[in-house]
């Protein structure tokens, strides 16, 4: 009896010396930045930062996309949203545009040999809009000084040539005409109903009635004389007609003469300033032939028996016929600097593939070359175009239509209706604009990666990837950039400077984001945001300059507008509504911690894990599983206990064992392997008889090797189980068991760190399940032997010795060892049978 109270005795120190040992002291539960470490008093001393902070890897991605010219190295910018990608991104584009060249202008002009197809012409920058005002001017001048020429005497005596000459030749031919008909004994006479020829008798024309009663032979002859008239009337006729016809020829020609003699010197000035674009003299010299043709747009005048809606159609036509010689200025780069940057913060088709618009004119629908508008695509054209990747996806043929303009270079502008109306339309096709521009796309690494494997044409479209990512060294380098950021905020908002202590108040919340102590964030949106949110309560406060704590207090009142849903779930735990325990111990229960995702706030829940064991062959079933509330990387976590089990015990007899894991009290998706290890501490209990301590909280995930591995959220695990030992009262036995390798990840608040320091609170950090359980149980865990048994009344040898009689017993029942071990598979929460076995 003695010999084993002595054993007990020892073996308890042990565990006490190893509850010691694996205890982490209060300087390891976060890092604190020293403010006596800067070099300044407060951020009035500090340069602002310019650039981005942490991600070199990126920037130089960018830089090198920037400065390889081919068509196929365009850059995507990969990185978490508040990275700072975009105006990473942004601000490099702007410093490569300063050194780059002005890209030219770009008009489209009336095509006149096709008007369905307007013309595209590129002239230099700040060119194009000179261009359209001096074809303005050109019309302007045009209609002014065509009408004077046509209102001089000059060309009324012409014009009086012209028709005199006409008139007189004319009248020679009527007058040979009537001489020839007197000589056959007709007389010619002009009606309305045309040119009639009248019989004469005696000299003198006779009526319907009197020519009937002429003798036959008369009437014969004269109606071979006028059949002869009629031919050479014909001839006189047709004569008459050509006169016509070249009097109005040289009229023409007259008008044209003149119109181009009052407009010619207006053509010859623009000629002589584009010489050395000859799609702009094609065009002048098309315009100059056109005008000619249509001198009564220019000769404006009375609308002669019309008025009111009418004259109003009338006017509107004739500028709209006018108008055909305007330009449209596309593209104006004359206020660029450099090449341009185009940020599109809606990329609909439209907005990145420019459009061609339409105008409701006296109930029709209308268009001309005047309505087409730029898109970002030709805008950034020369230059760059940012895009945010999500937006372009996500927007109907956007994203096809930027595709095909990079892959062929062109920029062309069509409607959408176009492609999905039933019947073609008669529209305008604008000539393509060839492009040349660097695409950066900006989105997260899920869009890339879908991109990179769903879609064929953007590997070869986009081959930089820029890479931002969510943290970085905790360098002092970095950390005086951290400085200059906050500077720059608090300069281009207008808020309080930082005093240093502020500052380093700031690079731990840093450091708290990311939930590392050798790391910051590179989520520098939400830094800024709590920028802002300081110097808010440092006005409260009274304070010139921000201090620690009211850094403190906005990151505490950030917390609190978000954290209602966890003091809802922290009542239930205090009132007993959820069954957690914090005191005492309990057989085959342990206390796991999970984390709760509300979107823009996270916090560790205490959750009541239970197993329960019984003889038979049906393994570690997982309850969550069996009802499709267990995710796919918890359900690993569960099946790597019966890996541990086998491996550690079931190495001379079969595992005679069916065991049924759960989460009590919870009713969401279980997801994660950060309870694997809680899972099996209770398991291991309800088979080695041994309560576990119900002050302490579990997480960490096991392999099937025993050792713990590192889980996420342990900042927030620590934080959320303490907060209910605080609620229910500290003991100062209570604490937290987490993986040796996530030490590192805690930033806990200074209220838990003080409450270790004085021994109210623990965290202990283990590497292997045997240091777990031994925290647990107060048991030592027991070393295997080389024979493979374990010393007597180890956690070991009590499980070991229960699953050895759950082997015994059941082949007592008859039932061999291949039926226990069958190796039963599930699928989907449903078991398959093989061999008559089962396994959850």
């Amino acid at each position: 009896m003695e010999v084993a109270r002595n054993a007990r005795a020892r073996a308890k120190l042990r565990v006490l010396g190893l509850a010691e040992k694996l205890s982490v002291p209060s300087d390891r539960l976060r890092w604190n930045c020293d403010p006596s470490t800067f070099p300044f008093e407060s951020t009035e001393d500090v340069e602002p930062l310019v650039g981005t902070v942490g991600q070199e890897r990126a920037v130089s991605a960018i830089e090198f996309g920037i400065d390889v010219d081919d068509g196929g190295f365009n850059i995507f910018v990969a990185g978490p949203p508040g990275s700072g990608r975009s105006t990473t991104a942004h601000s490099y584009l702007e410093e490569a545009a300063r050194t780059q060249p002005v890209p030219g202008d770009w008009v489209y002009v009336h095509n006149f040999p096709d008007p369905y197809r307007p013309r595209a012409i590129q002239l230099p920058a700040g060119e194009g809009n000179r261009f359209r005002q001096r074809m303005d001017d050109l019309v302007e001048s045009a209609r002014r000084e065509i009408p004077k020429a046509f209102e001089s005497e000059d060309y009324e005596r012409r014009r009086n040539d012209v028709l005199t000459n006409l008139q007189q030749r004319q009248q020679a031919i009527y007058s040979q005409v009537q001489e020839e008909a007197r000589a056959r004994g007709f007389a010619i006479e002009v009606t309305p109903a045309g040119v009639l020829t009248v019989p004469l008798v005696e000299g003198k024309p006779v009526t319907p009635q009197e020519y009937e009663q002429l003798p036959q032979e008369t009437r014969q002859e004269l109606e071979r004389r006028g059949a002869e008239l009629r031919e050479h009337l014909e001839q006189a006729l047709h004569q008459g007609r050509m006169l016509e016809k070249e009097s109005t020829e040289e009229l023409r020609r007259l008008e044209r003469e003149v119109a181009l003699f009052a407009a010619g010197h207006l053509f010859d000035e623009l000629q002589e300033s584009y010489q050395q674009y000859p799609e702009v003299l094609e065009y002048l010299r098309q315009v100059q032939e056109d005008i000619p043709e249509h001198l009564e747009d220019f000769k404006g005048g009375t609308h002669e028996g019309t008025s009111g809606p009418f004259a109003e159609m009338q006017d509107l036509a004739r500028e709209d016929r006018l108008a055909r010689y305007k330009v449209n200025l596309f593209v104006d780069n004359s206020e660029t600097r450099g090449a341009p940057v185009v940020d599109e913060p809606n990329p609909t088709y439209y907005n990145l593939m420019g459009r061609l618009d339409y105008q409701a004119r006296f109930g029709a629908m209308t268009t001309d070359f005047r309505q087409l508008k730029a898109g970002a695509v030709h805008r950034a054209n020369g230059g760059y175009l940012l895009l945010n990747a999500l937006y372009v996806l996500t927007n109907p043929m956007a994203w096809d239509a930027l595709k095909k303009a990079m892959q062929t270079g062109e920029a062309r502008i069509e409607n959408l209706g176009e492609q999905f109306s039933p019947i073609p339309a008669a529209t305008l096709r604008p000539e393509p604009i060839p492009l040349r521009c660097k695409v950066v796309l900006v989105g997260s690494p899920d869009v890339y990666y879908l991109l990179y494997h769903l879609d064929e044409d953007f590997r070869k479209l986009f081959k930089v990837k820029a890479d931002f990512g969510p943290d970085m060294d905790r360098s002092q380098q970095h950390i005086l950039r951290y400085a200059g950021f906050i500077s720059r905020q608090v300069r281009e908002r207008g808020l309080r400077h930082f005093h240093r202590s502020g500052v380093a108040r700031m690079v731990e919340y840093g450091s708290r984001l990311v939930e590392n102590q050798d790391k910051l964030t590179t989520r520098l949106a939400d830094v800024a945001d709590a920028v802002v949110e300081s110097s808010y309560w440092a006005g409260k406060n009274g304070h010139d300059l921000v201090m620690s704590e009211d850094v403190d207090r906005a990151i505490a009142h950030r917390e609190y507008r978000s954290n209602l849903v966890e003091e809802k779930v922290q009542e239930l735990i205090e009132d007993g509504t959820i069954m957690i325990d914090t005191e005492g111990e309990r057989l085959a229960q342990v206390n796991g911690i999970s984390i709760a995702e509300l979107g823009d706030y996270s916090f560790g829940k205490p959750s009541r894990i239970t197993a329960r064991t019984a003889l038979g062959g049906g393994g570690v079933v997982n309850i969550e599983r069996e009802i499709e509330l267990s995710g796919p990387i918890h359900s690993k976590g569960v099946l790597i206990l019966s890996g541990y089990l086998a491996g550690r015990y079931a190495q001379d007899y079969p595992l005679a064992l069916s065991a049924t894991l759960t989460f009590e009290q919870l009713y969401d998706e279980v997801e994660g392997d950060s309870a694997s290890s809680a899972e099996l501490y209770a398991l291991l209990s309800a088979l080695s008889g041994l309560p576990l301590k119900q002050g302490i909280a579990v997480t960490g995930s096991v392999n099937q090797h025993g050792q713990i591995q590192a889980v996420g959220g342990v900042t927030r695990k620590v934080e959320g189980f303490f907060d209910v030992c605080k609620a229910k009262g500290l003991t100062g036995e209570q604490g937290v068991v987490l993986p040796e390798a996530n030490v590192k990840h805690l930033m806990l608040k200074d209220e838990v760190v003080q409450a270790v320091r004085e021994d109210r609170f623990h965290i202990w950090a283990v590497r292997s399940i045997d240091e777990g359980i031994e925290l647990l149980t107060g048991v030592p865990a027991g070393d295997q032997r080389p024979d493979g048994s374990y010393r007597l009344g180890t956690v070991h040898q009590r499980v070991d010795a229960r699953l050895r009689e759950y082997a015994r017993r059941l082949k007592e029942f008859g039932v061999g060892p291949q039926e226990i071990t069958g190796g039963g598979e599930r699928r989907g929460g449903k078991t398959r049978r093989h061999g008559g076995g089962e396994m959850g």
